[in-house]
């Protein structure tokens, strides 16, 4: 994989992350509406690497409890990510300074 690619797979999963946490605010602000759908967030691979959030409607009710740990994966997945990206961009900064040298 290229450094370039490390990049843009971290970065698909932070966007992917961002859609899921999207959803979920949507599930929580809709708690008490009646009829409600909640929405699920899955995930899919798209090539040549990387991740996409497909949210769909599934006929379950909302529970906080399941709507907070979601929203804890969801950040613990999202700072994964940027933790990949910035060593990415770090790699990319060292390769730079090498070829200036």
């Amino acid at each position: 994989m290229s450094i370039s690619g490390i990049a843009s797979t971290a970065l698909s999963g932070m966007l992917a992350q961002t859609t899921k946490i999207g959803a979920i605010a949507n599930n929580v602000a809709n708690i008490s509406t009646s009829g409600y759908a909640r929405l699920n967030t899955s995930f899919t691979s798209v090539e040549p690497s990387g991740a996409q959030a497909v949210v769909s409607q599934i006929d379950q009710p909302v529970y906080p409890v399941t709507e907070l740990t979601d929203l804890i994966e969801a950040e613990q997945s999202y700072k994964a990510n940027a933790v990949a990206f910035e060593t990415g961009a770090d790699m990319w900064e060292m390769l730079m300074s090498i070829k200036r040298d």
